[in-house]
């Protein structure tokens, strides 16, 4: 069964392409086809790039909106070189999608659903309103191909409402969806796997740990036998932790404050919050760790300065998760950070042996991959696990369309 998996951002359009077996009990392999995507969506000129197999391909063309780079990533899949000879080939389009407020979980996309994103799409601006669209060209495009969201927030539904409610009157709960979503869904959920597998629990005990999905966008999980129990996210994506450009959590009082002092509107100040703050803001560099932790070798206290509020927000959900959990037995590190950042690991994990979390500082800093970086003495394995949020987002796909 194929399954076209799409990953959409503001301006940018990925893909993974599935051949998996029918059924999840199904002997057979799970097989990547291609993979591919469009950058710079909206630009004069965007990249249109795909691989699979041996073939690469690539162009540079006008890519105005999401419809279009979806008709640019098919025209390459069916092309020369391409995995596919027509687009009848694709069993179901899966979306990773973000936010389906009272359309959650994994379900077949209908004008219900769209309505409920778009309901959402105030707290959810920059993944929503282009998954809608996207959603509605896929439908007209391929009329006769299932479309499946499956929703980021659907993994934390399992989250117990001491840890999913705000402390605001019952109404805006009921009425108005205000709670605890929590996003990240499909990469907490692959990593709560792969820790299960890896991670043995002891004896009598549920399996507890901790998934941090550290990147431009980042969050953390707490897991009990591979459920979610607790998510540094809440009503939106643009809170938790500092992100690339996204403050996190902020005392909503602080928009009020400002807009006295400045005259500035609450949406201008909303934007600068969700666009120009979090660790780009705070430093006055790209927002991307790598040049955060280049500035800060050189002598810039504000990249310093950042890398260590980012850090102290990532061991404060930690420290919520080992006291929700009564210890842990797994904490895994994911994202383009959390693969790629000793430094951030190590600092994470800085002074923590007492609690039972020892890195070895040279596993810490060597190899590539999954793998796992504690020290022998370390009662808390720790592992480094490269996230795999297309091939879960396939697997919804499928079970949903065997069920049906």
């Amino acid at each position: 069964m194929k399954i076209l998996v799409a990953n959409l951002g503001s301006t940018s359009f990925k893909y993974r392409l599935f051949d998996l077996p029918d059924a999840a009990t199904s002997a057979g392999a799970e097989t990547e086809l291609a993979r591919g995507g469009v950058e710079r969506i909206g630009a004069a000129e965007s990249r249109v790039y795909a691989s699979a197999g041996e073939a690469v391909l690539e162009a540079v063309q006008p890519v105005p909106d999401h419809g279009v780079a979806l008709e640019a990533a098919l025209g390459q899949l069916t092309g020369a070189g391409g995995p596919l000879r027509d687009v009848a080939e694709v069993a179901a389009v899966g979306f990773k999608a973000v936010h389906g407020g009272r359309a959650g979980g994994v379900t077949r996309v209908t004008p219900e659903v769209l309505a409920a994103m778009e309901e959402m799409a105030e707290v959810a601006p920059a993944h929503n309103p282009p998954y809608v669209n996207a959603m509605r060209t896929v439908a007209a495009r391929l009329p006769g191909v299932p479309l499946v969201a499956a929703f980021e927030t659907g993994f934390h539904a399992t989250i117990p409402t001491r840890n999913a409610l705000y402390a605001v009157p019952t109404a805006w709960v009921e009425e108005h969806l205000v709670r605890r979503w929590g996003f990240h869904g499909a990469s907490h959920r692959y990593v709560a796997g792969r820790l299960q597998q890896r991670v043995p629990a002891a004896a009598g005990r549920p399996h507890r740990a901790v998934s941090c999905h550290l990147g431009g966008s980042s969050s953390v999980c707490w897991l009990r036998d591979g459920q979610s129990v607790g998510a540094s996210m809440g009503m939106s994506p643009q809170s938790g932790l500092p992100q690339n450009n996204r403050a996190g959590d902020v005392d909503p009082f602080v928009l009020r404050h400002m807009a006295k002092a400045t005259g500035r509107s609450f949406d201008d100040l909303l934007n600068e919050l969700s666009s120009h703050s979090g660790l780009a803001g705070m430093s006055g560099t790209s927002g991307d760790m790598r040049d955060l932790e280049a500035a800060a070798e050189g002598g810039s206290q504000r990249a310093a300065d950042a890398i260590a509020v980012y850090v102290a927000a990532i061991r404060h959900w930690l420290g919520g998760g080992l006291v929700e959990l009564g210890g842990l037995d797994g904490l895994g590190f994911a994202g383009g950070i959390g693969e790629n950042s000793p430094l951030v690991r190590e600092e994470v994990c800085r002074g923590l042996e007492d609690l039972g979390i020892q890195l070895d500082a040279e596993a810490n800093t060597a190899g590539s991959g999954e793998r796992p970086i504690h020290a022998a003495g370390s009662r808390v394995a720790i592992w480094v696990i490269p996230t795999n949020e297309e091939i879960v987002v396939a697997r919804q796909t499928r079970d949903l369309l065997a069920a049906n």
